[in-house]
């Protein structure tokens, strides 16, 4: 590739390749701080021209690397920086079988890890960076990772992807922890931020799980709180699982233990304030 990026996130080193600068510069811009991994990165991005003639006449950026969708589609050069983040998260979710991989946020307080997982666009991103800049300490939005063997979370703290109308949640924030504003996305309007120095700091310090909370959104929705069970647990993180049928046994054999240690409850929000109050709440009770 012509030009290169190398960063290393928690235990995860990616080697980030493209056809054009300007992706990473704004990578390189949204990911100060960030370590650059020594030796073989675990995994590789490729961001280049869909087609050859691509590179210059109507620029057209395809995802590739170690492990790539075949069908999908190519992205405008104008959303290069989403097109690098979405190719790191292809290949965690295709490639990675050294942790168990759970679609969640994850914040910590008290040495203890808080997880929230659900649907897309039930706000677990958006709230997990919140109770990131509010006294916990972020530890990733995208994916947690579990250890196989001792159950612990190793912190994953990628820049947070805030959609639409989420971003002005964080308008007192400095302009230079932000990516640009990638408007026309297949998700709408997205802006990226740069977790704080704690969760960059942190980011190697693993943390037990204490809480699972299964976060559901709605403008005219009830404040409540439903207890979840152990085999229910089990099965709605095996749906929020990318590496679970992969991993086999020693998949099985993690999760249940997650699954039988650790208390879990779904909440309904109608509000960022009313879910902040239940997070605290329930996590005072734990």
């Amino acid at each position: 590739m012509k030009h290169v990026f190398r960063l290393k996130v928690g235990p995860v080193a990616f080697r980030i390749g493209s056809d054009w600068e300007a992706p990473l510069a704004q990578l390189r811009r949204l990911y100060a701080g960030y370590p650059t991994p020594e030796g073989i990165c675990d995994f590789t991005v490729r961001v280049e021209a869909d087609k050859p003639w691509r590179r210059r006449l109507r620029p057209s950026v395809a995802i590739r690397g170690d492990y790539v969708l075949p069908d999908a589609a190519p992205l405008p050069l104008a959303q290069g920086l989403l097109a690098a983040e979405m190719g790191m998260n292809l290949q965690m979710a295709l490639g990675q079988r050294r942790y168990l991989l759970l679609h969640a946020g994850a914040v910590e307080r008290d040495g203890q890890a808080l997880l929230l997982t659900g649907e897309s666009g039930a706000g677990k991103s958006t709230l997990s960076a919140l109770l990131g800049e509010r006294g916990w300490r972020f530890l990733g939005d995208e994916f947690a990772l579990l250890g196989l063997g001792d159950g612990e979370l190793r912190p994953f703290p990628r820049a947070v992807s805030l959609k639409n109308a989420a971003a002005d949640l964080f308008a007192d924030l400095p302009e230079e922890r932000f990516g640009p504003v990638l408007s026309g996305t297949p998700k709408g309007t997205i802006r990226h931020l740069r977790p704080n120095d704690a969760a960059i700091a942190g980011m190697h310090d693993r943390v037990p799980p204490a809480l699972i909370l299964f976060p559901r959104f709605g403008p005219e929705r009830p404040a409540a709180v439903r207890p979840v069970g152990a085999a229910e647990l089990f099965m709605r993180l095996t749906q929020a699982s990318t590496n679970y049928v992969a991993l086999a046994r020693t998949g099985f054999d993690a999760l249940t233990r997650l699954c039988r240690s650790v208390p879990a409850a779904a909440i309904d929000y109608g509000s960022t304030e009313e879910a902040l109050a239940l997070v605290d709440r329930l996590w005072a009770a734990r």
